[in-house]
């Protein structure tokens, strides 16, 4: 399985997954049009990884912003993210937000409680 690129814009996330070693990065805005069909590409490639995933997945979200939709896409891929966990493969999951940023906290503590992987929510310092 070759890596998995999505470049970032000012409405959509970089989306990095390093099929080597295990390593997934999502990070910046997420205000796309149509989340569904910006995700999409990406949950279906988490999904094959998902059949046989490495001994460990080291995930590391970097969201500045994110609308509803993408919310509903983030959880999709949260939900993959633990069906890896609870089978063949250790998952850990590191939400990261700025200091200053109570929004992205909040949601990151809401997501932590709904997921059954481990969850590091750590703070970005200014």
């Amino acid at each position: 399985m070759s890596d998995f690129f999505i470049d970032g814009t000012s409405e959509t996330p970089t989306i990095k997954f390093n099929f080597t070693d295990g390593h997934l990065l999502i990070k910046g805005r997420s205000i796309p049009e149509n989340s569904i069909s910006f995700f999409d590409p990406f949950l279906e490639v988490l999904d094959n990884y998902a059949d046989n995933p490495l001994p460990y997945t080291e995930v590391d979200f970097k969201l500045e912003y994110f609308n509803t939709s993408s919310s509903k896409c983030i959880l999709d891929i949260l939900k993959l993210l633990q069906k890896i966990h609870l089978g063949d493969g250790n998952v850990n999951i590191n939400w990261y937000y700025d200091e200053d940023d109570e929004e992205i906290l909040e949601i990151g503590q809401d997501f932590s409680h709904i997921i059954n992987v481990p969850f590091n929510i750590q703070v970005i310092a200014n």
